[in-house]
């Protein structure tokens, strides 16, 4: 089979590729670094329910794709162009995202919910956008790769599926912050949207 290859869409799964290796990286390296963190105060176990699901939506992202190398949906040359550059943009700016909110967190970062003991409510970098930035980049991750890659139906599923897991994790990471800074949270709560401005 021959691929016919339009060169915006082209650039743009190139991008984006290159944005998922520096994903990678990003958190190869923070893994290395981090230093030992303080035992656990407490633990959420229901927020691993939402990383299985978001797992899930990054599956379907990646499974139900399309013929590579062309735009997601027939468009004009313009639309097809501007999809194109807000992919890259998408996939860049969700990356330096994460890497910023990561080096924020420091050692209270983890994958699953927890409190440290001595843990910090933090409220600055990126947690002045959002309360879960990590989610909101990997929710941007997960758009520009369907617009690179997927099928539409593949990408409706999967921002679906991906969004159920993170509510779940939110939720979940969100219980324990309220049980262990009360009213500070609150306040936090209500001046910042959880993970999408002006959605949730």
């Amino acid at each position: 089979m021959i691929l016919h290859l339009e060169f915006w869409p082209t650039v743009a799964f190139g991008v984006v590729m290159a944005s998922w290796f520096a994903f990678a990286v990003v958190f190869l390296v923070f893994l290395r670094k981090k230093p030992p963190s303080a035992p656990d105060s407490k633990r959420e176990r229901t927020s691993i329910v939402g990383i299985a699901l978001q797992g899930a939506g990054y599956a379907v992202v990646w499974a139900v794709h399309r013929q590579p190398f062309t735009p997601i949906a027939p468009m004009g040359k313009l639309f097809e162009i501007a999809v194109a550059l807000a992919t890259m943009v998408l996939a860049i700016g969700s990356v330096w995202f994460i890497s910023a909110a990561v080096r924020t967190l420091g050692k209270q970062w983890s994958l699953a919910a927890r409190v440290l003991e001595g843990h910090n409510l933090i409220t600055t970098g990126p947690y002045d956008v959002v309360r879960n930035p990590i989610y909101a980049g990997m929710f941007g991750m997960l758009l520009a790769t369907g617009l690179a890659i997927s099928h539409w139906i593949g990408l409706v599923i999967a921002v679906i599926v991906f969004a159920i897991g993170t509510v779940v994790r939110v939720r979940s990471e969100e219980k324990l912050l309220r049980e262990a800074f009360g009213v500070e949270f609150e306040a936090y709560a209500r001046k910042v949207p959880a993970v999408v401005p002006l959605l949730f």
